[in-house]
């Protein structure tokens, strides 16, 4: 799946996406949530014992989307557990000023990996 350049220009950008999950009974779980994009793929760190966390180890499947919905970029795909490269912990460092090598609260990273575009 490809992003336009504009589109790239904007998750380089922003801060937040929206995440949406499915919870075991099949309620929808929608957060927001810091995020980076490395070579294609979206990451996000959790708490391994939020509910996000919990909902995508159970059921990969999710969707997200940037902030702004005038100018809506909304992705299906799935997520999987990864140890962070490199790359993706310089990443939040340079976007966030965040080590997430040293945060003892979010530890778990999730790949994002777009399977299509909804809408944008």
């Amino acid at each position: 799946m490809r992003l336009t350049p504009e589109q790239e220009r904007r998750v380089a950008l922003e801060t937040n996406l929206w995440l949406a999950t499915t919870r075991p009974d099949g309620r929808p779980h929608l957060v927001p949530i810091w995020f980076v994009m490395v070579d294609g793929a979206w990451y996000v760190c959790v708490n391994p014992n939020s509910v996000k966390a919990r909902n995508l180890q159970a059921d990969p499947h999710c969707t997200w989307s940037l902030e702004r919905g005038d100018d809506a970029l909304v992705i299906e795909g799935q997520a999987k557990p990864v140890e962070p490269s490199a790359a993706v912990k310089a990443a939040f460092r340079a976007k966030f000023d965040w080590d997430i090598e040293t945060d003892q609260e979010y530890t778990l990273v999730f790949e994002l990996t777009p399977s299509r575009k909804v809408m944008g």
